[in-house]
């Protein structure tokens, strides 16, 4: 690859990227810098005003995306926005699996219910989402997947053992993936994030009322910030600025690798 420029290994021009668990935090950040890269962005969630939302953010940064309402746990669904993409724009060039959620309890305490909807979320959505992107992608011998792991990979904490188990399942998937295509041209990673301050990580923070309880949102900020390192929490910018990078061609030989921007919170220290 030759470049006048450093920065035109980062464009997306002409590429077409379907990014799931897009209607909010790291999803719909992941589509607005995509799309100002020049991506078309297939932006796919259960939450159909989050879609209108980010598919507005991404048209504000000058790039061109589509909603697809997806449930990811439901395989044909997975199946219908990768046949989307070829059907509308011939082609898929990225995947990123972000849909997920937390599903938190203790070990000894977790109900069928709770496990079934965790795995089915949290690892088979990924799954889907990467088979059937392998699929597409085959045939043209090129492209790149992304999955979302999380730092709970690292270092266990009590009481988020189903969103643990599945995410450190998401991270053996996805090398087992890469190993497994990259005869195809296909690269496959998996991003583990740290704490990152989204609705995602910020559910428990409300009054019973639905507003934000100020005082334990500062608690929580200050306590997540002092087990960095660098003394701060992350924002989803930081992961959408990664994944970004793992679809471009500046990461062409970047693949079947656990690629963490946490602030340094797994670390022992």
């Amino acid at each position: 690859m030759s470049t006048t420029s450093p920065f035109d290994a980062y464009r997306m021009d002409d590429r077409v990227v379907i990014v799931t668990g897009a209607a909010s935090g790291i999803g719909a950040q992941t589509c607005a810098v995509l799309g100002a890269a020049g991506a078309t962005v297939i932006c796919a969630d259960v939450d159909a005003g989050g879609l209108s939302t980010t598919v507005a953010a991404v048209d504000d940064a000058g790039g061109k995306a589509v909603a697809v309402a997806t449930d990811v746990t439901v395989r044909d669904q997975v199946a219908a926005v990768v046949d989307r993409a070829l059907a509308d724009f011939g082609r898929l060039d990225g995947m990123c699996n972000i849909a997920g959620a937390m599903f938190p309890g203790l070990i000894e305490d977790l109900d069928d219910d709770t496990i079934d909807r965790g795995i089915a979320l949290n690892l088979k959505g990924v799954l889907y989402g990467t088979q059937y992107a392998i699929r597409a992608m085959k045939g043209a011998r090129r492209g790149s997947i992304v999955n979302v792991s999380s730092a709970a990979i690292d270092a266990p904490y009590p009481g988020i053992g189903v969103y643990a188990f599945t995410k450190a399942a998401v991270a053996m998937l996805t090398m087992t993936a890469a190993l497994e295509v990259g005869e195809y041209g296909i690269r496959i990673n998996v991003i583990a994030p740290g704490m990152v301050l989204t609705p995602f990580t910020t559910w428990r923070l409300h009054k019973p009322d639905g507003t934000l309880d100020q005082q334990a949102y500062d608690e929580f900020v200050e306590e997540s910030a002092s087990k960095s390192p660098l003394h701060m929490i992350g924002e989803p910018m930081d992961q959408a600025l990664l994944i970004h990078y793992l679809l471009s061609d500046a990461a062409k030989y970047a693949t079947g690798n656990v690629f963490r921007v946490n602030g340094g919170t797994a670390m022992p220290w």
